[in-house]
């Protein structure tokens, strides 16, 4: 009975893990020094979903929902920009004079927040209808 509420809360959570990787990349799109002040720019998180909620298990022995299975570092270049005069310029080879910065495009984090908004959106609508029709059946049985 309660296996369809579970599906919309999992959901949301797994929304408000990808919202929390999102405000991340987007408050770290400039840093580009480590917690020891060397140059390794932020790489930005992406949170990966897998089916099923690992604590949700039905008599059957199905899971229901959503969970996060992982949260994953970008591996793409980073960006670079031309500042010869910063001391974080790199000194040597083909990218000489320009500074690596985060993997981060802001627009793009902007569409992935919307998105992961109106997810998390419609699985409050999905757990509201859900708890509305569980009423009307307990209502009716009583």
């Amino acid at each position: 009975m309660y296996g369809a509420l579970d599906i919309s809360t999992s959901g949301m959570m797994a929304q408000r893990a990808r919202m929390a990787a999102i405000a991340a990349n987007i408050a770290n799109r400039s840093t580009i020094l480590d917690d020891k002040g060397n140059v390794n720019p932020y790489r930005a998180r992406h949170v990966m979903f897998a089916p099923g909620d690992p604590q949700a298990a039905t008599p059957e022995g199905r899971r229901l929902g959503v969970h996060v299975a992982a949260i994953e570092l970008d591996k793409g270049e980073f960006n670079y920009r031309w500042d010869p005069t910063s001391p974080y310029a790199i000194q040597k080879g083909e990218k000489r004079g320009y500074v690596p910065e985060p993997n981060i495009n802001p627009a793009i984090e902007q569409i992935n927040a919307m998105e992961a908004s109106r997810a998390y959106e419609a699985n409050v609508v999905a757990a509201e209808t859900t708890k509305q029709m569980m009423n009307q059946v307990l209502r009716l049985l009583a």
